[in-house]
């Protein structure tokens, strides 16, 4: 048995000045169905959320424009599928209507033990060494991938 589990944080930075902005406005009414779809998708372990169900009050950045997600799931295959395999795939192919880019990189994973849950702290360390030194262990993309570390 697997005793890891991949962690992931994606941030983007929104075209409108706030998540109230209207050209956030499909986005924000689409919000809830897109993470309702992760929670019940296959290998989906756990997200980060507030008491509104959501992440969008989390601000690391001390920037209202940057919007975070940070999850956690079985392995690689069940990301991916939701990524790139449901609903969500048609909100990723438009990102561009609601974002701009974001640095190099602006999605990060990594391995953690099973049963446990990245911090805010640790997911922005995560990707900001992703954009620093590029894809290893510590940090990789769907681009360059890591393996589960060895039992």
């Amino acid at each position: 048995m697997n005793k890891y589990q991949l962690a992931q944080i994606n941030i983007a930075r929104m075209k409108g000045v706030n998540i109230n902005d209207p050209v956030m406005q499909e986005f924000v009414d689409n919000l809830e169905k897109v993470n309702d779809l992760a929670e019940n998708s296959e290998g989906f372990i756990w997200r980060l959320k507030d008491d509104n169900n959501n992440a969008t009050a989390f601000n690391p950045y001390d920037d209202e424009q940057i919007l975070i997600n940070i999850s956690v799931w079985k392995n690689m295959e069940s990301l991916e599928n939701y990524v790139f395999k449901t609903f969500h795939t048609d909100f990723l192919r438009r990102r561009k209507e609601w974002f701009h880019l974001f640095g190099k990189a602006s999605t990060a994973m990594w391995w953690i033990p099973l049963g446990q849950f990245p911090t805010v702290e640790e997911a922005v360390e995560k990707l900001d060494h992703l954009q620093k030194n590029g894809a290893s262990e510590l940090a990789f993309d769907f681009k360059n991938r890591f393996p589960s570390p060895l039992e």
